[in-house]
């Protein structure tokens, strides 16, 4: 069986608020998988997988990098280190 999201995991996937989400269940729009005892909503991943933006090509993708040499005496090596981050 698939793990079970809370509305905070699933909101934060989707890159929306909480109150988004309970908006959309209001709205008809995407409704919980489940409800806890407790009467929380809990989503599956594979269903919320539909509401999440399309990805036009490699170029709406983000690489980011971190590069640092551990001391000022160490200065000279920081574009080694910028090269190799490069080749990763």
């Amino acid at each position: 069986m698939s793990k079970l999201l809370t509305v905070g995991e699933a909101a934060n996937i989707l890159g929306v608020s909480t109150q988004t989400l309970r908006r959309w269940e209001r709205e008809g729009k995407m409704i919980p998988s489940k409800r806890t005892i407790g009467n929380q909503r809990r989503y599956v991943l594979a269903e919320i997988q539909p509401f999440l933006p399309p990805l036009k090509n490699n170029k709406d993708l983000l690489t980011l990098a971190y590069a640092r040499v551990s001391s000022h005496d160490q200065k000279d090596y920081m574009d080694l280190e910028v090269a190799r981050t490069k080749n990763l």
